[in-house]
C-alpha cells in the first residue's frame, strides 16, 4: 500500500514492528530489538541490551516491578530453533540471578528444545516461550503506546508548542533545556505529533556517538504508535529501511542523504557538536530543504561558533538556574572540600601575578585518596539509599579508586569501574546493575557526560576538573533528575582548580545573591565551603566567576590581600 508525504511524495506504509515478515526480514539484531520494545509497551521500568561475546546467555536484561528478567533472542531464516536456546536462557537464569527467563524466537521450537522445556519445567524451573506466533499476537494485543501516559510539564508543553511554531515559520527551532529537564521528551513529543499528523512521512535524528543513537532510537518508542517502524544506523547497525524514523550517527546519515534518503524532518540531538565546518554542517546543507531542530543541554562550543546560526534563535531555553528554582531538579547540597589551602602561598598573592596553571599547583595542596574516602563514607552513611558516581581524572584513577573503595567498606564490596575502553556489553550489564542497586557505586571517566539517564543518582563526587563548562554542568545534570522518593543531590567537590569555584559560584549567583562563605539558595539548595575562611577567600577574590571558569591556564591573574590573613 502507499500514501503520500507532506510534500506530495508516495511512500509505502509497512506493517507492525513484530509482525513475522518484519521479524524475519530484519535479522538478528531486528529480533532482539523488537523484543525490546515489546518489552518497554508490556510496562518494564529498564530493559538493557547485553548481547555479545561473554554475555552469559543473555540478550536482554529487563527489570518489571522490582524482578529482574532475562531474555535470549533466537533468530532464524527458516525452520525452528534447537535445543541450544534453551540451554542459553537456563544458563542466563543462572548467571544472573534472575527472577523470570524468556527465550523469544520468530520461528519456533523443535522437538528437543520442547523436551528440554519440559524437563526443566517438571523440576521447578519454568521457562517462557515467545515464539513468532506469540509475538505477534503480543503486538496486536498490546497497547499503542507504553501503558504508562506520558503527561508533560508545563514548561515541556511550552517548548513543543515553541519548537512546531517555528518549524512552520521558518523550517528551523533550537531547544536549550538544561539536563534533567527533559529535552528528548519535548523532542520525541515534537516528533510524535509530526507524525501524527502526516503518518506516512520520513524522520530522522542525528547524533554523533553510537550509543546515543541506540539510545535515542529507544527513547523516541513512548511518542510513536506501535504501527511505526524505528531504525538505528551506525558501524554496528545496518538497517534495511528507512521507513518512519530513523536514527543514525551523522556519517551513516550523510551516506544514506547521498544515497538519496530525503526525510521530512531532521533532529540533531547535542546541537553544540554542530560547527561551522564538518559532517554535522555537510548533512544539514544537503537536507536544506527539510525542516530542521537541535535539541542541546549546553549550548556553549569550545571553537565559540555559535549555533543559532544554524538554527536559528532559541524557540524555548529552560537553564538549570530556573529548573531548580520551580522544583523540576532536584535540590543541590554542594560542598566545596578546600581544606588543602597553602596559606603561606595565599599570603604572598598579593605580591605578584600568577598564570592559573601555576596558582592550582601552589594554592592546592594535593589531597589523599584516603582523606577522600573517609569524607564519601560520611556522606554515604547520612544519605537515604546512596547511589553514587564518582568522576575521576582517567581510565588508570577510575579503576584504582573502585579497588579503594571496595576495600573501604562493607557497603562498597560490589563498587565498579566505567569508562569508555570497556565494550558497550559490559557498560550496559554495569549499568543495569546500578539501576536496581546491586551496584550501589560507580567510578567513572567522561561515560556518564552525554546521553545515559541515571535519576537514581543522589550522591555524587567530583575527583576530577574539567576546564570546559559544558562538561562540568552535564556531569552534574547526572544527579539532578527527579525520581520517587529522591528530594536532594549531594556532591562532594575535591577541587583542585580555582576556575572549578568559579564555576560553582556562577551557577549559585545565578540563583540567588552570594553571601560570604555561604551561598543560600531557594528550594533548600546551597554551596558551602568545607573551610569557611577559604569560603569568604574564594568569594572575596572570585567576583567575575563567569569570566574565570573559561580562562586558560597560561591567564595571569592577581589577587588582593584580604583583611585579616597579613
Amino acid at each position: 500500500m502507499e500514501c503520500q508525504s507532506p510534500d506530495g511524495r508516495a511512500r509505502r506504509v509497512t506493517a507492525g514492528f513484530v509482525s513475522a515478515g518484519n521479524l524475519l526480514e530484519r535479522g538478528p539484531q531486528g529480533l532482539v530489538r523488537s523484543v525490546e520494545r515489546v518489552l518497554w509497551h508490556l510496562g518494564f521500568s529498564d530493559v538493557r541490551v547485553i548481547d555479545g561475546a561473554n554475555d552469559g546467555g543473555a540478550d536482554i536484561l529487563g527489570i518489571r516491578n522490582r524482578q529482574q528478567w532475562v531474555v535470549q533472542c533466537k533468530w532464524s531464516s527458516r525452520g525452528p530453533v534447537d535445543r541450544s536456546g534453551v540451554d542459553d536462557i537456563e544458563r542466563a537464569r543462572t548467571e544472573y540471578g534472575a527472577d523470570r527467563a524468556v527465550l523469544a524466537t520468530n520461528t519456533f521450537l523443535n522437538r528437543p528444545a520442547v523436551s528440554r522445556i519440559e524437563a526443566l519445567r517438571s523440576v521447578g524451573i519454568d521457562m517462557t516461550i515467545w515464539s513468532g506466533q506469540t509475538l505477534s499476537a503480543i503486538g496486536q494485543e498490546m497497547p499503542e503506546r507504553f501503558p504508562t501516559k506520558l503527561v508533560l510539564r508545563d514548561y515541556q508543553d511550552s517548548a513543543v508548542r515553541a519548537v512546531e511554531r517555528d518549524l512552520n515559520l521558518r523550517q528551523r527551532a533550537l531547544l536549550i533545556l538544561a539536563t534533567g529537564l527533559g529535552k528528548t521528551v519535548v523532542g520525541g513529543e515534537v516528533i510524535g505529533r509530526y507524525l501524527q499528523r502526516f503518518p506516512q512521512s520520513q524522520v530522522l535524528i542525528v547524533a554523533h556517538m553510537k550509543e546515543l543513537v541506540d539510545q535515542l532510537e529507544k527513547a523516541m518508542w513512548r511518542h510513536l504508535n506501535k504501527q511505526v517502524m524505528t531504525q538505528a544506523i551506525h558501524s554496528d547497525s545496518l538497517a534495511r529501511s528507512v521507513e518512519g524514523v530513523t536514527v543514525a550517527t551523522v556519517d551513516a546519515a550523510l551516506r544514506l542523504v547521498k544515497g538519496g534518503y530525503s526525510p521530512d524532518l531532521v533532529m540533531v540531538d547535542e546541537t553544540h557538536h554542530v560547527g561551522e565546518q564538518g559532517m554535522f554542517s555537510q548533512l544539514l546543507d544537503e537536507l536544506v530543504d527539510s525542516q530542521q531542530f537541535g535539541v542541546t543541554a549546553t549550548p556553549w562550543r569550545g571553537d565559540k561558533f555559535d549555533i543559532t546560526q544554524r538554527f536559528g534563535a532559541p524557540s524555548y531555553s529552560l537553564g538549570i538556574a530556573e529548573g531548580m528554582k520551580r522544583g523540576f531538579l532536584a535540590s543541590v547540597d554542594y560542598r566545596i572540600f578546600v581544606d588543602d589551602l597553602d596559606w603561606d602561598f595565599v599570603r604572598a598573592l598579593s605580591q605578584k601575578s600568577y598564570s592559573i596553571k601555576d596558582l592550582n599547583r601552589s594554592l592546592f595542596l594535593p589531597q589523599r585518596d584516603e582523606q577522600i574516602i573517609d569524607e564519601l563514607r560520611s556522606a554515604w552513611q547520612n544519605t537515604r539509599e546512596p547511589r553514587c558516581i564518582v568522576f575521576c581524572q582517567t581510565i588508570e584513577h577510575a579503576e584504582r579508586m573502585a579497588v579503594l573503595l571496595r576495600a573501604a567498606d562493607p557497603s562498597w564490596a560490589r563498587a565498579t569501574y566505567l569508562h569508555g575502553e570497556l565494550s558497550r556489553q559490559k557498560r550496559q550489564i554495569v549499568l543495569n546493575a546500578f539501576r536496581i542497586g546491586r551496584i550501589p557505586i560507580i567510578t567513572c571517566v567522561d561515560v556518564f557526560n552525554e546521553g545515559v539517564d541515571v535519576p537514581d543518582v543522589n550522591l555524587i563526587a567530583f575527583l576530577r576538573v574539567t576546564h570546559s563548562r559544558r562538561i562540568f554542568v552535564q556531569q552534574l545534570g547526572r544527579g539532578l533528575r527527579l525520581r520517587e522518593g529522591k528530594e536532594s543531590l549531594l556532591v562532594l567537590d575535591f577541587v583542585t582548580d580555582i576556575r572549578r569555584i568559579a564555576a560553582t559560584l556562577d551557577l549559585s549567583r545565578s540563583l540567588a545573591e552570594t553571601s560570604a562563605e555561604t551561598v543560600k539558595l531557594p528550594e533548600g539548595i546551597s554551596v558551602r565551603f568545607s573551610d569557611e575562611t577559604a569560603g569568604s577567600l574564594m568569594d572575596y577574590w572570585i567576583q567575575d566567576a563567569a569570566s574565570l571558569e573559561t580562562s586558560s591556564d597560561e591567564v595571569r591573574l592577581n589577587f588582593p590581600l584580604p583583611v585579616g590573613l597579613d
